[in-house]
């Protein structure tokens, strides 16, 4: 494997380990404040997708703000990144509104049952706290039904159906997230929709939130369509601050997972057990599902020698793909995953007590690689007890 040109030096770092490219973010960054600039919205930092809060110094010189999905993620976004801190959850408990509140400064909640339920405590709030209603404007344009907000039956947001103006009295804003990993065209239509539906409320209000699932780093994004929609939006309800959420583009292909070969075995066809884990360090291969890229490797039989990439649990389907190479894989050697920086980190796992990967950067100007975090024993057993 010493013949492919790697990105960086593949043996500077822990194995496994995510690596971050600081050139790879700050491209991204750039984009998207260009396309905050252009177009009048505002564009936070989805924590779910991307926490990684040692990049947040970088972050927050493009991007206003934070949205989590709880007390632990809003704590993050105040204390480590700064700006505005937006919070939306299917549910609140009592406990966790009175953490909430000391960080949030905009907050969705996902029925008007929660906000009758919760408005006098936000009301007695030390601070002020602007709320809003997250929507559901029943249209779906994703294909993979796990991540469908708007399929029927679905508990995410309130149809307009389901509302009537009084539920909206106190509110300042209304909050849709339709989309996963799609382009402009798809917010158009999903826009179309939630006007449609929700248009006559919009005249009281002070802000809408187009939520995520916008692929706006990618390469084929439509960035005009996309400045064009908001503006135009914004031309009808000026009035309104948009606020878009894209959990993937902010770390959208500016990461990787490097890992080491530990062994080799037969049973029709040839596996590599990796010393990484699909289900434990990238659950979206399972869970999409879809096969991840690996640099200097090709479609099974496309190159000489094809492999059956598996993990170290125990979980008989902890595998990540078949992958061909042009030379025989052997003990010792490394591989590298492209684009694992989005929903890697925030959900890995310590299933079968396998440690979770080391964290690392690689400087934009002298190309080095710096351990940012290790984990150990401590990590894991803290969890259980």
């Amino acid at each position: 494997m010493s013949d492919i040109d790697y990105p960086f030096d593949i043996h500077a770092c822990p194995s496994p380990a995510y690596v971050i490219d600081d050139a790879l973010l700050r491209k991204n960054l750039e984009l998207l404040g260009q396309v905050q600039e252009r177009s009048g919205a505002r564009i936070l930092l989805a924590l779910k997708g991307f926490a990684m809060w040692d990049c947040f110094p970088m972050i927050r010189d493009y991007l206003v703000g934070t949205t989590s999905s709880g007390q632990d993620e809003a704590r993050l976004g105040a204390e480590t990144f700064g700006g505005q801190v937006h919070v939306y959850s299917p549910a609140f408990t009592g406990e966790e509104m009175q953490v909430v509140l000391r960080y949030a400064d905009h907050l969705s909640f996902n029925s008007p049952g929660q906000w009758r339920h919760f408005r006098d405590t936000v009301a007695a709030a030390s601070r002020p706290v602007s709320c809003g209603l997250r929507v559901n404007p029943e249209y779906s344009t994703g294909a993979v039904p796990l991540y469908d907000p708007c399929a029927p039956g679905s508990r995410l947001g309130t149809r307009a159906a389901d509302l009537a103006p009084a539920d909206l009295e106190g509110l300042e804003g209304l909050h849709f997230h339709a989309l996963c990993e799609q382009n402009s065209d798809a917010l158009e239509h999903t826009l179309d929709a939630f006007e449609a539906h929700f248009g006559p409320y919009l005249a009281g209000l002070c802000w809408v939130n187009f939520g995520g699932g916008h692929h706006i780093t990618r390469a084929d994004y439509d960035i005009e369509r996309l400045v064009r929609v908001i503006r135009d939006f914004k031309a009808r309800y000026p009035h309104l601050t948009v606020y878009l959420e894209p959990g993937e583009a902010i770390a959208l292909n500016t990461g990787y997972l490097v890992c080491t070969v530990l062994d080799t075995v037969v049973n029709e066809g040839t596996i590599a057990i990796l010393d990484t884990s699909a289900t434990a360090h990238m659950p979206d291969v399972l869970e999409m599902p879809y096969r991840p890229e690996i640099i200097g490797a090709g479609e099974p039989g496309e190159k000489a020698h094809t492999y059956r990439l598996g993990g170290l649990t125990c979980l008989a389907g902890d595998v990540v793909g078949e992958y061909s190479f042009d030379a025989p894989l052997t003990i010792g050697d490394r591989l590298m995953f492209t684009d694992m920086a989005h929903y890697t980190m925030v959900k890995t796992t310590t299933f079968n007590g396998i440690r979770l990967p080391s964290i690392c950067r690689i400087d934009e100007a002298s190309r080095r690689v710096r351990t940012v975090k290790t984990f150990g024993y401590e990590d894991y057993r803290q969890r259980l007890s």
